[in-house]
């Protein structure tokens, strides 16, 4: 199974076929994709400037929604290699036990869904490499009650989530599932309680 660089070299390779070209920035996703694949690609074929469904696309918009990727990407397994070292560190000074951050963060490894977006039609409109800063920063810093992202006010709890957590707060304006340990306990009930009042309208 080829991994994420081989593909990004067949998206860039002139001599491939313009399908296998798609076909591998496609594959891409199921290595690397922070939204989750469907809005994901929604995502890339918005910014590049080429429909989800077209089977020959312009090669140069390809390389850009690519080049988008691993940037972002690039964001990630930074943030993932400086996760390690920290976690090393608490370990040796006796901190077993994972907090929150943590448990998110095993849930999200290697980049898949870091910012889940149920709705695939509904993402960022920013660069995920920009969307993965600000969701790093908001991870290391103190809870708030806003989404990190787009700074939305608003978020609603849902439930049967197609990823794991399986239910959680959505920002109304963005999109993204924020993470549980971003938010502070106040927000989270908020959002709950959105959603109840939105069940009982």
């Amino acid at each position: 199974m080829a991994g994420f660089r081989s593909l990004a070299r067949q998206v860039r390779d002139p001599r491939c076929d313009l399908a296998l070209r798609r076909y591998s920035l496609r594959k891409c996703l199921e290595r690397f994709a922070p939204y989750g694949h469907r809005a994901t690609w929604d995502h890339l074929c918005s910014r590049a400037g080429f429909g989800q469904e077209d089977r020959s696309p312009d090669p140069a918009r390809l390389v850009a929604a690519l080049d988008e990727l691993e940037e972002a990407r690039s964001v990630w397994l930074s943030y993932e290699v400086e996760f390690a070292k920290r976690r090393k560190k608490e370990k040796f000074d006796g901190l077993r036990r994972p907090g929150s951050v943590d448990d998110w963060h095993r849930l999200t490894w290697g980049g898949f869904g870091v910012a889940w977006c149920d709705d695939p039609g509904v993402h960022p409109h920013e660069s995920l490499a920009e969307v993965l800063r600000r969701l790093i920063a908001a991870l290391e810093r103190e809870p708030g009650s806003v989404c990190p992202v787009c700074d939305g006010e608003r978020l609603s709890w849902k439930y049967d989530l197609a990823h794991e957590p399986s239910s959680g707060p959505v920002c109304t304006e963005c999109g993204i599932v924020v993470p549980r340990p971003v938010l502070t306990p106040e927000a989270l009930a908020e959002s709950r309680r959105g959603r109840l009042l939105l069940a009982s309208a």
